[in-house]
């Protein structure tokens, strides 16, 4: 695998790479030219649509984004490309008008996935928010999944700093493709390389800011342990990923559609 093709230079986004070139455990490799992961889309120029539409082709995206995030900070350019279709499928529970909380008012606790949290061993932590996913929002995990397995031209898979709701997208994907483990931990630590450029772009949003400052970088690190807990816990509870996707709806039709739009 060469990383340096999977990575895809933007001007208005930093940590957008193909999911292509990865090992399966079969001796194969995944795709390039099938599904994009990145980062929050916001800052995306001209150039870079031309890029993404009119060089790679890319005709779906799917934004995990919360509510309160889009309307903060806007639907993002690709929306208005009528080439490109958009899927918003946050993953935290939708209940109030304007938010994912209860009430109309921005909480980052509950709406932003690097919310503060009481003192607790940060593996179990991180787990916990990535694990929460699923438990709140399995409609939205399924049918993301479903887009990306679309045969009409490139998907591109995104949050806002596309490292744990992209991250654990990306990571069933990877899983349903039949990618090693250590391949798929891999690619979610890869989002590290581009730390830096990820906070200094969300610290420029006021939606995000207040939640970052205080914070070390380092704090936001992919650590491999978060990705590999989080699917160790799946395997104890659900006989690995594809047993809760089982359970919530997916079905073989889907995994061959998938792992077809995916693998070599």
């Amino acid at each position: 695998m060469n990383d340096n093709e999977r990575w895809i230079a933007l001007d208005g986004a930093v940590n957008v790479r193909d999911l292509g070139g990865l090992p399966t455990a079969d001796g194969g490799t995944t795709r390039f030219g099938r599904v994009l992961r990145g980062d929050n889309l916001q800052g995306l120029t001209d150039g870079d649509l031309a890029r993404l539409v009119g060089d790679l082709k890319l005709r779906s995206v799917v934004d995990l984004r919360s509510h309160a995030e889009v309307q903060l900070e806007g639907p993002g350019p690709l929306t208005r490309v009528p080439e490109v279709g958009h899927h918003h499928l946050s993953l935290f529970a939708e209940v109030g008008r304007f938010t994912d909380v209860e009430a109309d008012v921005i909480d980052g606790d509950r709406v932003l996935p690097w919310g503060r949290s009481p003192k607790v061993d940060e593996e179990l932590r991180v787990t916990g928010y990535y694990y929460g996913y699923l438990r709140a929002r399995p409609d939205s995990v399924v049918a993301a999944l479903r887009v990306l397995a679309g045969d009409d031209g490139m998907a591109l898979v995104h949050c806002a700093a596309g490292k744990d709701r992209t991250g654990v997208v990306s990571a069933l994907a990877l899983s349903v493709a039949g990618v090693t483990r250590e391949a798929i931990i891999a690619d979610y630590v890869a989002t590290g390389e581009r730390l830096d450029g990820v906070l200094a772009r969300l610290r420029a949003s006021d939606t995000y800011r207040a939640d970052l400052d205080g914070k070390p970088a380092d704090h936001h690190l992919p650590r491999p342990e978060y990705m590999a807990q989080f699917l160790h816990t799946l395997d104890l509870r659900f006989d690995g990923p594809l047993g809760w996707l089982e359970r919530n709806g997916w079905t073989e039709q889907d995994t061959d559609v998938l792992r077809s739009r995916l693998r070599d």
